[in-house]
C-alpha cells in the first residue's frame, strides 16, 4: 500500500517521500489508519518492520504544534533505541515545526532540563528518566494525548513493567495507548488489559529467510581492515554479480570509490542520486558493465536484480529485518547464493539477533591472506588472458610479436600482461570509519540511570577455522558452486580486462 492511502498530511507525505520510501511496510499499512482515527493499538512485530513511523506518523498528524505542552510520550527500553526513535521522528516532523525531546538515564538531567522548557511536544524516554523529570515536575504529562510503549517485551526482560505503571498512573485516562512488542507474554497481555481501551491486534508475521540456497558467513574484523579484506575475498571467491550493502551514504561514496580506485568495476547507489543517475547505474549493473553495485538499505529497496551470486554486508543491519532483505537479493530461482556479513567485535550481539530471526547460524570466515588474493587473482587473470587469446587476431599482430620476442623474453612479456591484468594492492584506500552499533539488549533496570549497559558479549564461536573452498564458497567456481552454462556466459567478471 502507498503512503499517499493512509490519510497522512502533504507535509508528512513529502517528508516519507524524501525519507526514501514509497510503500508502507505491513504494520504501517495496518497501524496507520486506527493511530489517526483515535483507536488503541496493540502491535506485535519484530524489529525492523517499520513500527517508529507506525505511530511517529499519526502522531505528527495528531499534534497541535502550537501547543507548549507534552502530548505524545513514547517510552524506549533503552537509550540507544531512544535516541534513535527521537531522531527517525523529527526527521518526519522537522519540515512542520515539530518539537521532539529524548530523555535518558546517564547524560547531564540538567541540560535535559533545559532543553524540556523549550516545550517539545513530543517526549522520547527511557523509563527511569521519565520518572525522574515526572517526581521533579520537569516533565509534565497533564495535556498528554498519546502513550506509546515501544518494544514492550523488552521492558519485561529488563525489569521495567512497575517504572511503566508507575508513569502511567500520572496521565489522563482519556488518551490513546498504543503498545508494540515482538511477542505477546501474560504479562505485556495484562498491560493491554489493565490501561488500554478495546485495543486492536495487529500481528505482522516476521519475514522468514530461504536459506536452502543461500550460505551465510560472518567475519570477525576490526573496522579499519573491513576494505582490504572484503577486496580480498573478491579476489579468491571471484563472485559475478555482487551487491555491497553499507550503512550511510558516506560509507556507499567511499566504498565505491575506492573499488573503482582499486581497479573493480563498481558503482554506489544511495538517495542523493538523481532518478537519471540511479537508471542508469542500474542498466549498465543488469547489463555486466558494473560487477560490484555499493547500496544503501533505501537505495536497493524496491529494485530487481536477478542473478546476484554474493552479498557482502560491509556494515551489520542495525536490525535483523533489514539482512532478511539484504541477503534475500542473491539465491533466488534455484540459483546458489552466499553472503557474508563483516562484524566489528562489539557488534556482535547484532549477530545473535539476526541469527535469532533466521533461525540459522552463520559460520564463521578466517579472512583470505594477501598471498592467497594474489592466487586468486592470478587464477582469474589466466581464464581473461585464455578468453583474450581466443578473440585477438594474432596474425593482425604478429610482426610486433616477433619484435619483442627479439627484445625480451617470453616470461618476461608474460609477466607484464599478468601485471596490467590483476590489480594493484598497494593503492591505498581510506574509508571514514563509521560509528558501531551499540549493545541495545539484556541490560537490568538499573542500566537505565547508570547511562546503559556497558557489558560485552562473546560469541562463544572460533572464526579461526579454514573453510575448504568446496564445502563453503571460499574458493573459486566449486564443484557445488558451478555456475549455469548461461549465467557463466554473461561473463560478469571482476577483473579489468584493459586498463
Amino acid at each position: 500500500m502507498k503512503f499517499n492511502e493512509l490519510g497522512l498530511s502533504k507535509p508528512l507525505l513529502q517528508a516519507v517521500s524524501e525519507s526514501g520510501f514509497e510503500e508502507a511496510t505491513p504494520i504501517q499499512a495496518e497501524t496507520i489508519p486506527m493511530v489517526l482515527a483515535g483507536q488503541d493499538v496493540i502491535g506485535q512485530a519484530q524489529t525492523g518492520t517499520g513500527k517508529t513511523a507506525a505511530f511517529g506518523l499519526p502522531i505528527l498528524q495528531n499534534i497541535d504544534l502550537k501547543a507548549p505542552f507534552v502530548q505524545a510520550l513514547i517510552i524506549s527500553p533503552t537509550r540507544e533505541l531512544a535516541i534513535q526513535t527521537q531522531e527517525e521522528i523529527y526527521r518526519l516532523g522537522k519540515d512542520e515545526g515539530a518539537k521532539v525531546q529524548v530523555v535518558y538515564g546517564g547524560a547531564d538531567i540538567r541540560r535535559q532540563i533545559n532543553s524540556l522548557k523549550n516545550h517539545p511536544q513530543i517526549i522520547v524516554g527511557t523509563p527511569g528518566r521519565i520518572l525522574d523529570h515526572l517526581r521533579r515536575r520537569t516533565l509534565k504529562l497533564e495535556h498528554l494525548q498519546t502513550l506509546v510503549i515501544d518494544e514492550a517485551d523488552e521492558m519485561l526482560n529488563m525489569g521495567f513493567l512497575d517504572d511503566i505503571e508507575s508513569i502511567i498512573n500520572q496521565m489522563p485516562k482519556e488518551r490513546q495507548t498504543l503498545l508494540f512488542s515482538a511477542t505477546m507474554p501474560p504479562e505485556i497481555k495484562r498491560v493491554g488489559v489493565q490501561f488500554m481501551k478495546d485495543p486492536h491486534m495487529v500481528k505482522i508475521k516476521a519475514k522468514e529467510l530461504t536459506t536452502d540456497l543461500i550460505d551465510q558467513y560472518f567475519v570477525r574484523v576490526k573496522e579499519y581492515e573491513k576494505f582490504d579484506v572484503m577486496t580480498r575475498f573478491f579476489d579468491v571467491q571471484d563472485p559475478d554479480v555482487t551487491i555491497v550493502f553499507g550503512r550511510t551514504k558516506r560509507r556507499v561514496d567511499e566504498v565505491a570509490k575506492g573499488l573503482q580506485a582499486r581497479g573493480y568495476k563498481a558503482e554506489g547507489l544511495h538517495g542523493d542520486l538523481t532518478q537519471a543517475k540511479r537508471t542508469e547505474i542500474m542498466r549498465d549493473f543488469k547489463k555486466g558493465k558494473i560487477d560490484i553495485l555499493v547500496a544503501t538499505d533505501v537505495a536497493a529497496r524496491g529494485i530487481d536484480i536477478s542473478g546476484v551470486t554474493h552479498v557482502y554486508n560491509y556494515d551489520i543491519p542495525q536490525d535483523p529485518d533489514s539482512y532478511v532483505h539484504r541477503v534475500g537479493r542473491t539465491g533466488r530461482a534455484g540459483h546458489h547464493g552466499v553472503s557474508i556479513t563483516f562484524v566489528t567485535p562489539n557488534e556482535m550481539e547484532y549477530l545473535h539477533e539476526i541469527e535469532k530471526l533466521t533461525k540459522v547460524r552463520m559460520l564463521p570466515l578466517k579472512p583470505p591472506t594477501e598471498h592467497e588474493a594474489f592466487v586468486g587473482q592470478l587464477n582469474n587473470a589466466e581464464e581473461d588472458i585464455g578468453a583474450l587469446i581466443d578473440r585477438t587476431d594474432s596474425d593482425k599482430f604478429a610482426d610486433m610479436a616477433d619484435k619483442l620476442l627479439d627484445e625480451y623474453e617470453a616470461t618476461d612479456l608474460v609477466a607484464a600482461l599478468l601485471n596490467q591484468t590483476t590489480r594493484d594492492e598497494n593503492v591505498k584506500v581510506k574509508i571514514t570509519p563509521e560509528r558501531p552499533l551499540r549493545s541495545h539488549h539484556h541490560g537490568g533496570r538499573r542500566n537505565d540511570h547508570r547511562g546503559g549497559n556497558n557489558r560485552r558479549y562473546s560469541h562463544g564461536r572460533s572464526n579461526n577455522d579454514r573453510y575448504s573452498s568446496k564445502n563453503h564458497g571460499y574458493g573459486r567456481k566449486s564443484d557445488n558452486h558451478k555456475r549455469s552454462k548461461d549465467h557463466s556466459e554473461k561473463k560478469h567478471r571482476f577483473t579489468i580486462k584493459s586498463k
